[in-house]
């Protein structure tokens, strides 16, 4: 049976916050959470942290409502990029990189994207598709990306606010599917 997967509860330091999000998503029927840390290189010098294991969070993880299997809770490490030098972190080998379980960039100009799709060793590439974007979704890199695993992941929790925003998101969106060929899936801005 499949079941329901959210890939972006953002990790805070309140661990009772983050309790009462597993529990609320084993009750809406999710079988598999991620918890997300993003480290956003514009910001102060940031360093990547050993994730935090589930178990040292949670002594007991909440059963999936409809089934009596526990919920599975993933690591996600997300980093924003903003210029080539800090796609350097990825290509290395980075023992703290390589313990979590889902690696995503978000890439903010063409060239990054492209080399995300291209060469970075990532699981998902993030898309802002609620602002217009500074480049076109080139069919080469795209399909390079789906040929090695990568799936595209769109913010698109502001599209719900406003109508200029849901406008650029149905648009970038349809854009990125008539290429991507429905290797997408959804972020929350917030949970």
């Amino acid at each position: 049976m499949a079941g329901f997967a959210d890939l972006n509860l953002p990790q805070g330091p309140d661990k009772k916050a983050l309790q009462s999000l597993l529990e609320a998503a084993a009750h809406l029927g999710y079988s598999a959470v991620a918890l997300n840390h993003v480290i956003d290189f514009k910001e102060k010098k940031q360093e990547i942290v050993k994730p935090v294991s589930p178990s040292e969070l949670f002594p007991s993880l909440p059963i999936v409502q409809g089934t009596s299997k526990r919920i599975k809770v993933l690591t996600r490490l997300t980093l924003v990029v903003s210029d080539p030098s800090h796609c350097n972190l990825l290509r290395s080998t980075s023992a703290n990189i390589r313990l979590y379980d889902i690696i995503a960039v978000f890439p903010k100009t063409e060239k990054l994207f492209h080399i995300a799709c291209t060469t970075l060793d990532v699981d998902l590439v993030c898309i802002n598709v609620t602002e217009k974007l500074p480049f076109y979704f080139r069919r080469p890199p795209v399909n390079m990306a789906i040929d090695r695993g990568i799936y595209f992941e769109l913010l698109y929790t502001p599209a719900i606010k406003d109508s200029t925003m849901r406008r650029y998101t149905i648009s970038n969106a349809i854009s990125l599917m008539q290429i991507c060929k429905g290797k997408v899936s959804s972020q929350s801005e917030s949970s």
